[in-house]
């Protein structure tokens, strides 16, 4: 009997995954309205605030689905590495 290989996957990585496409849907939309968007990410990320977020194209809906925890988590540890290992 021939066996299949198995494969694996990670929630985590899925997440991450779909966390990073959202964010670059936001930043997509925001450098079309003329916007900085490092600038506004960063201040909806600290104040919670969705008028950092302009509504074009859905982007201030879309910043919503993002959970401000898991996000800041990653970025941490991407930026330090541990996304890597």
């Amino acid at each position: 009997m021939r066996q299949e290989p198995t494969i694996s996957f990670s929630i985590h990585e899925d997440k991450e995954r779909e966390m990073r496409d959202l964010l670059l849907q936001v930043f997509a939309a925001l450098r079309e309205k003329g916007y900085n968007p490092i600038n506004q990410i960063v201040g909806y990320i600290l104040s919670e605030d969705p008028t950092y977020i302009t509504t074009h194209n859905n982007a201030r809906s879309i910043i919503r689905r993002i959970d401000r925890d898991d996000l800041l988590h990653s970025l941490v540890k991407h930026y330090l590495g541990e996304g890597n290992r």
